[in-house]
């Protein structure tokens, strides 16, 4: 009896896929209308509202900054904005937690049937398929949102060199993102098509090998070799996701960082 190295019979892959917190999408709006406000130090409103949001580092600042200053227009617009970027972080969450169905994370890969693995195979297909066409509704929602919050500065009467200004940084500020997503989803993709590999190998073998300890335990050398492969490449696509996931925290994290800049005047 040959005994394969991977021992991570119990595999599960809950990966979580946000690609921005509320308060960092809140951020992006909240930041570059700051540094639009900036350029109107004439108007009284606008001297208003930066001074108003001084220390105001998130959500709930900007609405006490509000509640404080009710009938200021900018302030109005940013506490529309940020308000529209949870809604957006809220459906791109969905969108996200769309891409890979229920049991890609739940299914136990050691004490599965072959009828489980056969359906998590399935699975694996529908959600290698929906990480490449997530790209373009993500990108439809964020112009939806974009355009729902230049109409609302349009109502308020906002200047309309600063909504220009204020609208270009957040394409931006958009373009990064994209750029970003525009990398994970093909590597989530990648995951996903290797694990089921990995599964599919599985499925072939079902019946032939035993599970002890956690172990896979297989009647050949040469099953133990597919198996191994298959499962070094399903690690190192799981790894490229992970490294990106970790560019997205340091991508919100200087988001984080400009914002807490432009609210202290800095």
């Amino acid at each position: 009896m040959q005994k394969s190295s991977h021992r991570k019979a119990n595999w599960r892959v809950g990966i979580a896929f946000v690609f921005l917190f509320a308060s960092i999408v809140a951020a992006l709006y909240g930041a570059s209308f700051i540094l639009s406000m900036s350029k109107l130090q004439e108007d009284s409103d606008a001297r208003e509202g930066q001074e108003a949001l001084q220390g105001a580092a998130d959500a709930k600042g900007i609405e006490e900054a509000l509640r404080a200053h009710p009938q200021n227009r900018f302030l109005q617009f940013i506490a529309m904005a940020t308000r529209a970027a949870d809604e957006t972080d809220a459906a791109l969450e969905k969108l996200s937690n769309d891409i890979e169905p229920p049991l890609v994370s739940k299914i136990n890969l050691g004490t599965a049937s072959r009828a489980d693995l056969e359906a998590l195979r399935r699975d694996l297909r529908v959600a290698e398929a929906n990480a490449t066409t997530f790209l373009p509704r993500y990108a439809a929602l964020l112009k939806a949102k974009r355009d729902t919050v230049e109409k609302t500065a349009r109502s308020l009467h906002i200047e309309n060199g600063t909504v220009s200004r204020f609208l270009r940084s957040v394409d931006r500020q958009h373009a990064e993102i994209t750029a970003y997503t525009s990398r994970m989803l093909p590597a989530r993709a990648d995951f996903y098509r290797a694990y089921g590999n990995y599964v599919a190998m599985l499925a072939a073998e079902f019946g032939a090998y035993k599970v002890v300890n956690g172990l896979f335990i297989f009647p050949s050398q040469a099953t133990v070799d597919r198996y191994n492969a298959a499962a070094q490449a399903m690690n190192a696509a799981a790894k490229r996701v992970d490294e990106l996931e970790q560019e997205k925290a340091g991508l919100a994290k200087s988001q984080a960082e400009r914002w807490t800049q432009f609210v202290n005047g800095k």
